[in-house]
């Protein structure tokens, strides 16, 4: 009788969003899109069973994962024992610092990521955007839309804004449910999100930017000049928005990222 294989003899736990890649098309081709070099500072979130895993070790031997479920932490470690520039770290990527893995180089960061994190997880590695060469992100084709969408799309938001503040964001192929085990019951997108290594608009307070664009999307049926109220340090005139020339009635999914950095500016040094 053999042995079960990975697959077997680790069931996927729904609390931490697992659904495993199996397809070695899909994963042949997010191999070749991150083209990793031997001698990258390459980190890899969630690895679950190392589908993905096994062939970056191959091209980057110092490879580093960041993997929470303790028992595929100790699969992953059995498999890799043998490698000695395998690095595991248990830990939830969500509260780990990047900036620890950072060796004069920058970092690249792969990850087929849970559903459930990858929106919370995406705004914190944003955090460390500084130091990031590239990401490559398995993700719900509806959150790469997302992250792509241009203003006047239904899909434009606070994560589109966010992200392209700090990256190009480039969407690079589908992989359906059946590249996964289980399936899921959406499709998944490739996504490359590139840092910008000079910000095309730099805003004055970052922050602020952040908590405009929240606020703006969180109630995006009304005009800026009412969601606003509620940070705004003075009210936001028409004489005000004549200036940043945004039209009076303007709504959040209107304005581009240019547009919000002009805005956060101006009420930044608003007296």
């Amino acid at each position: 009788m053999t042995e079960p294989g990975p697959l077997e003899a680790h069931r996927a736990r729904k609390r931490f969003g697992q659904n495993f890649l199996v397809d070695g098309n899909i994963i042949g081709k997010i191999v070749q899109a991150i083209a990793p070099r031997a001698d990258d500072c390459l980190i890899e979130i969630g690895p679950g069973l190392g589908a993905l895993t096994a062939p970056l070790l191959t091209r980057c031997p110092g490879l580093t994962v960041i993997e929470l479920d303790r028992d595929l932490s100790s699969l992953l470690q059995e498999r890799f024992r043998q490698r000695p520039g395998f690095s595991l770290i248990q830990q939830d990527a969500l509260k780990f610092d990047f900036a620890t893995l950072h060796r004069n180089k920058p970092l690249r960061i792969v990850g087929n990521l849970p559903y459930n994190i990858s929106t919370p997880l995406i705004f914190h590695l944003l955090a460390y955007a500084n130091l990031i060469q590239d990401m490559h992100f398995m993700l719900q084709s509806e959150v790469v839309y997302r992250l792509a969408a241009q203003p006047g799309s239904k899909a434009y938001g606070r994560l589109s804004v966010m992200v392209q503040y700090y990256c190009q964001v480039e969407r690079l192929f589908p992989a359906p449910p059946t590249a996964f085990q289980p399936a899921p019951r959406v499709d998944s997108a490739i996504v490359r999100l590139t840092p910008h290594r000079a910000l095309p608009q730099v805003a004055t307070d970052v922050e602020l930017l952040g908590r405009i664009v929240k606020t703006a999307f969180q109630q995006r049926r009304k005009t800026l000049r009412n969601t606003l109220k509620s940070i705004c340090p003075a009210p936001l005139t028409e004489q005000a928005m004549a200036t940043l020339k945004l039209p009076p009635g303007s709504r959040p999914e209107q304005l581009s990222i240019e547009d919000f950095v002009s805005l956060s500016n101006h009420l930044a040094t608003a007296p």
